[in-house]
Formats: structure tokens, sequence, C-alpha cells
């Protein structure tokens, strides 16, 4: 049945699998969150699934659960084993049933990714990201682990879940079986497609047999594995069909492994890049197929299905974004939607470092049962000073729980340095923020007062009851001389005020700030990641899928300048970059030759360029222009003077700590004061 009044029909139909409905064609992917194993893990799970069927997702998909021990992904990972577990899991299972929503259990056998010593997979070959050997699996663990994935389907089904979603990709224990890569057994479990292929179905068959027809059985099928020795195109199509006689009721598309070499949920990956596989794969299979992978907009979901590329759509981080993505979509206000930016910053980086999930632009996420925004039960005036990240966040909640908030900004429109941000290539999701905060601001009773630099006059005793300083940051300027000279300028010269850039640079710094400067003066011909094809190229994606993997030789693109990036510390350049994303901008930049030197003592600034010495060698490095990236300061000069005067002031933000462009510090302090202020 289609929704004639949406917008989006096609997003907004219901989905008929025979013994059920899906109210529409939204899944929300599995992500681990954190919760699974937490103190009080399952009331957080709980309200955090609740807001989201209650938001109108059709059907939720939970982070992975594994089926024994040795599927764990770390020690104390949490597994579906036995009924007293099965118990714990119906309040999750109710309160989304509650909200109109349906709920499958995903089931995870790590394999070789396991973080711990008692790992297993089909052959004995560590993984290239993990210190741990696996054991080889005997025979009678194979069929062990087999009886255990339909335990667990059945235990699942007794805690309320419509179904199960058979973690089948993404270099995972039974996409390890499938892979000559990582299978080299010569039994019956290895050797031969047929046979390498036999450990999946069996699976499914012992789920399908234990768990009856009218229960949802999701494969996630690595459709495109990205690594060398993976499947080929012909095998994948063999498996999807068999999969689909096994008795599975929706096939998901799983994309690369996770020791794959090529970025495929980052914010540099184009929307919806990999939608061609799910398309290549429907003339094959009659059951449902769904499109995965940097989809976080309802028009680009609605386009997906309107051309017939899939079934269904997954979108896992939109929702840690914007429980309410669909009902603001329904409704007509896809505008008002906190669109997923994918940073990776608060949630895939999170994982690997073993925190608590939640999400850079929405700070609630994970963390429904603690950071609510009620309304005040007193109102004060407040002002807010600069609108960047922090000043937004705050002055916005501080709004909506009551309060008279004005807000005040130096330059002539919102937003500060994500203004910078958004003109690196591949950072194109940073304006979705500026477009969400600039619609908040416009939809609340928040006064904005732009082009204004606030003086202590203007915020005399009395006419506020808060004073909020998010002035943001400054950039540091070293003490190296000659550092008047005109060839150096800063990243904000670069970025906010366009000052020519000569073709030879040299870079002093290499936090995130550097490696924008140098990606935004290495790019010559737009960003990749607004050209899909040209992407897939750059990156070795055969997207005609000829050989094995879908990996072909990738054609790196060149730089326009000669540039030098350097720093003082010995360390990696780029350590402090992001956990699961920091590999892919050294990597591009090298690829684009860009020379990186650490252990470096700034000598002086001359006419010729930059002087230099390392390891006790003296070297110029020739530079039209030198670029400093060497951090920023606080802009907190009104605090104290605020503070003598009286005034009950709050830093937040850069003003309160500089440390980098830190955007998920900054919105989650502003958030938690404005929550309780």
């Amino acid at each position: 049945m289609k929704n004639k009044h949406s917008i989006y029909p096609n997003l907004f139909t219901e989905l008929d699998l025979g013994f059920t409905k899906l109210r529409n064609r939204v899944i929300m992917g599995s992500m681990h969150l954190g919760l699974e194993e937490a103190k009080d893990g399952f009331t957080k799970m709980t309200a955090f699934y609740r807001e989201r069927a209650e938001g109108g997702v059709g059907l939720i998909v939970t982070g992975g659960i594994a089926p024994n021990r040795r599927g764990m992904g770390a020690p104390k990972f949490a597994r579906m084993n036995n009924k007293r577990t099965a118990e714990k899991h119906k309040m999750i299972t109710q309160s989304v049933h509650d909200a109109g929503g349906k709920i499958a259990m995903q089931i995870l056998h790590t394999g070789r990714y396991a973080y711990h010593p008692f790992s297993v997979a089909p052959s004995a070959l560590k993984a290239p990201i993990n210190p741990f050997k696996p054991s080889a699996m005997s025979e009678r663990k194979i069929f062990k682990t087999i009886a255990d994935f339909a335990t667990s389907a059945v235990l699942a089904r007794e805690a309320g879940y419509d179904g199960v979603e058979i973690m089948g990709s993404e270099g995972y224990l039974i996409n390890e079986f499938i892979a000559p890569r990582t299978n080299k057994r010569t039994d019956n479990w290895g050797g031969s497609y047929e046979n390498r292929m036999q450990f999946p179905l069996e699976v499914v068959k012992a789920a399908r047999a234990k768990t009856g027809d009218d229960f949802i059985i999701i494969f996630r099928l690595s459709m495109l594995d990205l690594v060398q020795k993976g499947s080929e195109w012909q095998e994948i199509v063999q498996l999807a069909q068999e999969l689909e006689k096994a008795g599975v009721t929706i096939i998901n598309t799983g994309i690369g492994w996770h020791e794959a070499r090529i970025p495929t949920i980052a914010t540099s990956v184009p929307r919806a890049a990999f939608t061609w596989v799910t398309e290549k794969m429907r003339e094959h299979v009659s059951i449902p197929l769904v499109a995965t992978n940097r989809i976080n907009t309802p028009e680009v979901a609605e386009k997906i299905l309107a051309n017939g590329q899939a079934d269904l759509i997954s979108m896992a981080r939109p929702f840690l974004a914007d429980p309410y993505f669909l009902t603001k979509a329904k409704d007509n206000r896809s505008d008002e939607i906190n669109t997923c930016i994918a940073c990776n910053q608060a949630c895939l980086d999170h994982i690997f470092e073993r925190k608590q999930v939640t999400c850079l632009v929405n700070p609630r996420a994970c963390y429904e049962t603690e950071l609510n925004y009620l309304p005040t039960k007193k109102k004060k005036k407040i002002a807010v000073i600069g609108a960047g990240p922090a000043g937004i966040t705050f002055a916005t909640i501080a709004n909506q729980r009551g309060h008279e908030v004005a807000l005040f900004e130096k330059e002539d429109k919102i937003g500060g340095q994500l203004n910078l941000a958004s003109q690196i290539a591949g950072k194109e999701e940073f304006k979705e923020m500026l477009r969400y905060f600039q619609k908040s601001v416009t939809d609340s009773t928040i006064t904005l007062h732009l082009n204004t630099e606030v003086t202590i006059e203007d915020l005399h005793t009395g006419k506020y009851d808060e004073i909020i300083l998010a002035s943001g940051v400054v950039p540091r300027v070293p003490q190296i001389e000659g550092i008047e000279n005109p060839k150096v300028l800063t990243y904000l010269d670069v970025l906010k005020n366009k000052v020519p850039v000569g073709k030879k640079v040299a870079i002093i710094g290499a936090g995130g700030i550097g490696f924008d400067i140098a990606t935004y003066l290495s790019e010559k011909s737009g960003s990749l990641s607004l050209d899909e094809d040209r992407w897939a190229k750059r990156w070795g994606i055969d997207k005609e899928y000829k050989a094995r993997g879908g990996l072909e030789k990738a054609t790196p693109e060149s730089s326009p300048r000669q540039i030098t990036m350097l720093q003082r510390k010995k360390k990696k350049m780029g350590a402090g970059l992001g956990k699961t994303t920091g590999w892919i901008h050294r990597f591009e930049l090298k690829s684009r030759k860009v020379k990186m030197l650490i252990n470096v003592n700034y000598e002086r600034i001359s006419d010729q360029g930059l002087h230099i010495e390392i390891d006790d060698k003296k070297q110029i490095i020739e530079a039209d222009n030198i670029i400093l990236c060497s951090g920023q300061l606080s802009n907190d000069s009104l605090f104290n003077a605020l503070k003598n005067k009286g005034l009950s002031v709050h830093k937040i933000g850069g003003a309160d700590l500089a440390v980098e462009l830190d955007a998920k510090r900054a919105i989650a302090q502003s958030a938690r004061l404005a929550a309780e202020i």
C-alpha cells in the first residue's frame, strides 16, 4: 500500500513478506552500540531502540550478538546462547512493538577478527588488523557453530524478535569460509566454491528449520569484498540464489572487509556509491534486496527505490543522528533532519576504542536515559557569544527548553569554522550541519545578532542571567624567526580570505587542519566525493566486476602543487586523526606525492623558504607560501573581565579548550550545559 500523500511514495510503501508486513522500505542497519555489555545496558538499549521505532523505522536490526564464546568480538561481548539472556532482551522487543515497529537481532560470529586469544576461523590465518591468530576450526567445531547459530536464532524468536540477520559479510567468519583469501581448507568445507559456500547455507538451513517459516531471516551477503582473493561475481550470484532456496527472506548488501584498503562509509565516499552492485543482483534473485552504505537523506533513498535499484534501504548512522528522520520526511520536513555527516568520530571510532557509541551531531544518541531537554522550571535571559557549533547547539537547546536566548555572531553568517571545513574536498556533508543549524535557529525564538562584536558593556550586570562564551579559537602563530614574511599565511587566509597560494607550499602543523589544508591545495579537478565513477576509479573499484573482490588497479590523482607537511613531533604524522578515517587522509595525500616530515625543528623563514633541521641535518624547504596550521588558542578574552564584574559566565567549545577543531566535544559539552542550565 503506497502512501499517496508523501513526497517519498516509494520510501513509505509497505513491503509484504507473506507472513508479515514492514510499514515502509527502511531498515535501521546494525550498529554495535557499546551498550550491549554496559551496566544497565538493556534499559539504555530499550530507550534507544524505542525512540527509533517511534520515529517510524520499518525494521530495526540490532548490533551484532555472538552465537557462542569463540565468536565474541572481544571479552564480555554480548552473546545469545541461553534462555536467561533471551529473557533480558524482551524489554527491547516489547518496546519496539509497542511503538509499532519490528526488530531483528543480528547474529555475528567475528571469526578471525575476534579480539581475544580464543578466536577461530576456517584456516589459521591472522588478519592484518588483529594481533591474535585464530585456530583452524575442526569439522566438529564447524557443526557445533552451525548449531549455535540456529540456537541463537530460536532464542531470538523466544525473546520477541521478529527475525534475525545472519552476518555473512565484512570479513567475519561466514565471509571467511566463502573467500579463497581466508579459506585454505582441503576437506569438504574448502577447495571448490560448492564446498566453500556450504557453511553459510548450512547456517541458514539450520536457523530456518528451528525458527519456522513465519520468521524473518536476513542474510548480509558480501557483494563486494574489495580485497585480493575475494569472491568472484558469479560466485556471489550463485550463493545468493542458493540462499533464497535455503529460506532467506531478505538479502542485505555487504560492502568491503574491515581489512580492505578502500573507504566504504567515510564522509569522503560519495552518497549511495555502492547501489550499483545491489542493482546488479536484482535480476538474479526474487527475494527483496537491501541497498546500503552512505545513504543519508530521504531524497537519495527515494531515488534508489524509484530507479529500481533495490527493494529496501538500510541506514544505520542516520538514525543515530536523528531518530525522527522518517517522521520528518513523511511530514515533508526533510529540511529539519539532523543529517549524518559520516564522520565516524563518535560512532565507529568509539567502538574501536571500546567506548559507548553516540553521535557528533546528536549527543543524545545512546544517552536517551540520561540526556533529555526538559522544559525549564525557571526561565532565564541568556546571551550566547559565538554562533559556531557550540554556540548554536547551546542556544537552540536552551531556547527549546523555554529560555530567552540572544545569539551574537561577529561574522555575517552562523556556523563558525564549519564554513571552513565544508570547503574541503570530501567534507561536503558539513554543509548539511550548516543547513540544519540555520533551520533550527530560524524556527526558534532566538534573537540572532549577526555582524556584532560584543563588548563587556553590551553584557552589563542585570541584562542577562547567564552568559555563554562560545567565541571559538584563533590560529596560534609559532615563534619562528621571519614569521612576518609576506609569504607566510594562516589557514584562515587560505580558506576564509582566499589569498592566492603558489605552486610550492610548506605546511607547518600536521593535525586535522594541516591535513585539511593539504587536501584542499592538492585537489585539482573538483571533489572526488561528488563524482562516483571518478572516485571508484581512483580507489580501484571494478564496477564491471571482472576481477575477484571487485578490485582493479587504482588510479591516484596528482596534485597541482608541490606540498610539504611538517610537524615537530616525532610520532607518526596524523596520529591524532580519526581511528577509522585517519588512514584514508594519509593514504590520499601520499598518493598525491605530498611529502611528510616529522621531528622537525623550525629555524627561520626567508624569501627562499623554510629553514629547518631534522636529526641535526639542516635543509631548506623552498616555498612560495608557508601556511600556518600550528594549532589554535582559545578566544576567551572576555571571560575574566565578565567574571570580575560578577556575571555568571560559562565557556564552551573552543573558547573553553582549544584542541584542534573538536566539534564532537564542543557539541556534546554545549548540549549537556543547555540541558542543565
